[in-house]
């Protein structure tokens, strides 16, 4: 059976390099076995330590996955695969409610704010040798840090909320260590775990956050950091409360090296109190994107932590991109100097859409999620059905496949560019596609 595999070599690199072929050629399908380790070593002859070595690095590169006693499997896809591959394609006349956008309508208008930064530009031109940080930039970060009930550090910038993430793994984390993350959770961080050789670690989450339980069982099966989204959770909506927070910093103190990240992208836009984890670990960060509030073509996440982490963060920024451009910074500082958006009227605006979306799809019989944030979670029994029945209708939804590891099947909805006269029709289709029956209202 061993020979159908068509692995040879008989050095690590030759054994990894046979396994990659193999895949790429379809010879090795997704979610196939490898061989075990001893028993691939005794077939080619090879000691038991080469074959881990090349089983490591397949790993590290994301083409296998590891799954403890149960052996080495080829990954359902490639980890450079991102799981925007598993949008729908939405044709002419259907309404797209899956791209999790914000509404350009609750965007503020940047012309004033670019305008500024140019002519502040052409009178101090920023040159190398120029912090890389906007002293403006990071007084007013700091001051709403401390607002959040965040421990004073200090603050970096970089290129949107994914950026950070990916920097502050990077500055602790190996190839091969676990991460803890949110299933179903943001499928972008669910693409950048395995991209960099880490090991993602699903934690279930309710309304109120990760689940402290589970958590705990991640961390216990060997998770070294932990990635939770503070408000607006993607794709369920959830958001951590005063309660929740204190069950999970009363975990997270009992694990003082585990790497805490927390991601506060519904900045700007959730009305809910911020209950942050931060400063209970030795380190941790909280990141704060303008995308959501501001639009996703503004480039730009302030974060701060550990004054480890932070300094890690950016001295590797140096050497890469350097820094993020002053005009971006200076942008934002004029965006939240002159207070360009109103966070209660856009959390207002997104609140009144989905809560009247969960509430129509209550009325016809259909659980959803939607605590915060622009996206509401349907549970589903047939995830590829509901799709498929709701494109029929007119209406494209997004596959929760996108968002999930080993939680349950379940499609995303963006209310955003939804309006009062769309709660009512979608709700009909998803109710009709979720085969619920008829819709059940109630006065």
């Amino acid at each position: 059976m061993l020979g159908e595999y068509l692995i040879e070599g008989r050095r690590a690199s030759e054994i990894a390099a046979s396994v990659e072929r193999a895949v790429g050629a379809g010879r090795l399908q997704p979610g196939e076995v490898l061989p075990p380790l001893r028993e691939l070593a005794v077939y080619l002859e090879v000691n038991p330590n080469t074959v881990a070595a090349a089983y490591r690095s397949l790993r590290d590169r994301g083409v296998i996955e590891t799954a403890g006693r149960r052996g080495s499997r080829v990954r359902p896809r490639p980890a450079s695969t991102s799981r925007e591959a598993l949008r729908v394609e939405v044709p002419p006349g259907v309404r797209d409610v899956s791209d999790g956008n914000p509404d350009p309508s609750l965007l503020p208008p940047l012309e004033r704010a670019l305008a500024g930064a140019a002519a502040r530009s052409a009178r101090r031109p920023v040159l190398y040798g120029t912090p890389a940080v906007d002293d403006d930039l990071a007084a007013l970060a700091r001051a709403a840090f401390a607002a959040d009930g965040v421990p004073e550090a200090p603050v970096a910038v970089t290129s949107g909320s994914l950026d950070a993430i990916e920097r502050v793994l990077a500055a602790h984390l190996r190839p091969g260590d676990a991460v803890a993350v949110e299933d179903p959770g943001w499928g972008s961080l669910l693409d950048l775990i395995p991209a960099l050789g880490l090991r993602p670690v699903p934690v279930g989450v309710d309304d109120e956050g990760p689940l402290p339980e589970q958590l705990a069982r991640a961390i216990q099966d060997g998770a070294r950091a932990i990635v939770v989204t503070d408000r607006a959770q993607n794709p369920t909506g959830a958001a951590i409360d005063r309660a929740r927070a204190t069950e999970l910093r009363t975990l997270l103190a009992e694990y003082p090296h585990l790497l805490l990240i927390e991601d506060d992208h519904g900045h700007g836009i959730v009305d809910l109190p911020l209950h942050p984890l931060s400063g209970v670990t030795d380190h941790w960060v909280l990141v704060r994107s303008t995308a959501k509030a501001y639009g996703p073509d503004l480039r730009l996440a302030v974060l701060t932590g550990d004054a480890l982490t932070i300094d890690r963060v950016s001295g590797r920024q140096r050497l890469g991109p350097g820094w993020i451009s002053h005009l971006l910074q200076d942008t934002v500082v004029h965006l939240w100097r002159t207070s360009a958006i109103d966070p209660k009227a856009v959390a207002g605006a997104y609140g009144r859409r989905r809560d009247g979306l969960i509430r129509a799809l209550a009325e016809r019989g259909v659980r959803a999620r939607g605590r915060s944030g622009m996206n509401v979670w349907v549970p589903v029994p047939d995830e590829t059905g509901a799709v498929a029945r709701l494109l029929h209708a007119g209406w494209a939804v997004a596959p929760g496949a996108r968002f999930r590891l080993h939680s349950p099947p379940g499609i995303r909805i963006t209310v955003s560019g939804l309006c009062d006269d769309d709660i009512v029709p979608v709700a009909d289709a998803i109710a009709s596609a979720t085969g619920v029956g008829e819709a059940r209202r109630y006065e």
